[in-house]
């Protein structure tokens, strides 16, 4: 399974990918913003494999972003408490 993440867009270069810095609560990525010609600095946009596919409001990405905040708490949590990882790809795969 992969997963697209929201993320704000910081800086956009003037090249044929419209290659932007995105960050991901603090991660910053190199994406390409070629799928989605109207985000600009400030906007919101979900990314999957390094490319940005599709804009959202801030409210919907600080939703998303808190929702695999708590997943991530649970899951170190679980581990913490000796509980074993999922196994046969249920796991996130990140891209």
């Amino acid at each position: 399974m992969c997963l697209a993440v929201p993320g704000q867009v910081l800086h956009v270069a003037d090249d044929p990918l419209r290659t932007a810095t995105v960050s991901f609560g603090g991660v910053t990525k190199t994406v390409s913003l070629a799928l989605v010609p109207d985000a600009t600095v400030g906007d919101y946009v979900i990314v999957h494999v390094g490319f940005a596919i599709s804009k959202l409001n801030e409210d919907e990405a600080r939703r998303t972003l808190e929702t695999y905040a708590e997943l991530a708490a649970t899951e170190v949590k679980d581990r913490a408490a000796g509980h074993q990882p999922a196994t046969g790809g249920e796991g996130v795969n990140p891209g």
